[in-house]
């Protein structure tokens, strides 16, 4: 399987492209000024750190040696010091030392499975999504730091690809698949991913033909509060943005601006930082065509979105609030991090390097990485 790419099944395409407060300091310290980076030499680790002007130096990614070539697109950010990766070849990487070291805590048997989304709890529990067709699409759970793995979900049904998956708490969460039967499948766990049921699929709207969603990122499902939960689609005519306000059961769903037509066009990620306040982030994956309008906002909670009035200028496969901030967030992709001061309106890019997926802890740690076992902690 390709880490960003297609494949075709019974005539139509499967698109294999794949979610805290940072405190206050952070977020005062994204207001200074910041201009793009320069661009990275062919060989070097990471691109020069963003400078503001007359300001020192403005919030920029720290590289972290991963110690695997590897694609990381799910990521979750537990704190500044720990945090989980999970990727290609059926790896999964915990650091609880800020990125200085990363363990190896990978299920065993896996290396055949393509991780997208990863959701963690803490240092010792977490909940991995393998993609991929019939019973390539999984969900492990660990409650040792992955010492030990337990399968609790392999999809049986030939037509479902899972793509993305989410919390509400510890307890509660959902994972999405592309559509069943002409509606997305939701699955649902109330014991913190250990065990899983498939919901009624008659509050689903239909989708459209071709319609399905990206596991680019780990953010084509996400969540704010008990209920709330939003799903990203693209590849059909109009690309969309399905919100349920009960858990999953009955959605509504909404047009965006960004482009789509196409099977790689579409909404990639979404984030909302309390269930009014979303932005949406996505484009054309291919690097030889551009992105217009590759970011939207909503401030009611999903059902209408407006276009970026200064978008990133290329695609965009991950994007997160800077929670502690309300109108500051970063969004990520091949050819850079992009910055928004307010609310999603407008964006500057801040830094060239290659990132597919981007996440922040309560206690000011954000986290990026992305292909070639990137990986990297925003810094001040």
């Amino acid at each position: 399987m390709r880490a960003l790419g297609t494949t075709r099944r019974k005539g139509r395409t499967r698109r294999l492209v794949t979610a805290g407060v940072c405190g206050a300091a952070l977020a005062a310290a994204l207001t200074a000024p910041v201009q793009a980076a320069e661009p990275a030499p062919a060989q070097a680790a990471e691109p020069a750190a963003a400078r503001g002007s007359g300001h020192g130096t403005a919030p920029h990614w720290r590289p972290s040696a991963s110690g695997t070539d590897v694609r990381f697109r799910g990521l979750s950010a537990v704190s500044r010091d720990t945090a989980w990766l999970a990727g290609s070849k059926g790896t999964v990487l915990r650091t609880s030392d800020g990125g200085a070291n990363w363990r190896n805590v990978s299920p065993p048997g896996a290396a055949g499975l393509e991780f997208r989304d990863i959701e963690a709890f803490d240092g010792r529990r977490a909940v991995v999504l393998a993609i991929g067709e019939g019973e390539a699409s999984r969900v492990l759970r660990t409650e040792d730091g992955g010492a030990t793995w337990t399968e609790s979900f392999r999809n049986t049904d030939a037509k479902a690809f899972y793509d993305c998956l989410t919390f509400f708490d510890r307890r509660h969460g959902l994972a999405m698949s592309d559509p069943v039967d002409g509606r997305f499948r939701i699955l649902s766990t109330s014991d913190g991913g250990r065990s899983w049921k498939v919901l009624p699929s008659s509050g689903m709207p239909a989708a459209q033909e071709g319609e399905a969603g990206f596991a680019a990122s780990g953010q084509c499902l996400v969540s704010s509060g008990s209920r709330d939960v939003w799903l990203a689609t693209g590849g059909a005519a109009r690309a969309r943005v399905l919100h349920s306000a009960d858990a999953g059961l009955t959605w509504r769903a909404a047009d965006t601006p960004i482009p789509a037509g196409d099977p790689a066009r579409g909404v990639f990620a979404l984030a909302f930082r309390d269930r009014a306040h979303g932005i949406a982030v996505g484009g054309d994956y291919r690097a030889d065509q551009a992105s217009p309008r590759a970011s939207a906002v909503s401030d009611d909670a999903g059902r209408t979105w407006r276009p970026s009035a200064v978008p990133p200028p290329a695609y965009r496969s991950g994007v997160a609030w800077l929670p502690g901030s309300r109108t500051t967030a970063l969004a990520v992709g091949p050819t850079g991090t992009d910055l928004t001061r307010d609310g999603g309106r407008t964006w500057r890019t801040v830094d060239t390097g290659s990132y597919d997926t981007v996440d922040c802890a309560p206690d000011r740690g954000c986290w990026a990485s992305g292909e070639k076992g990137r990986v990297a902690r925003l810094e001040r």
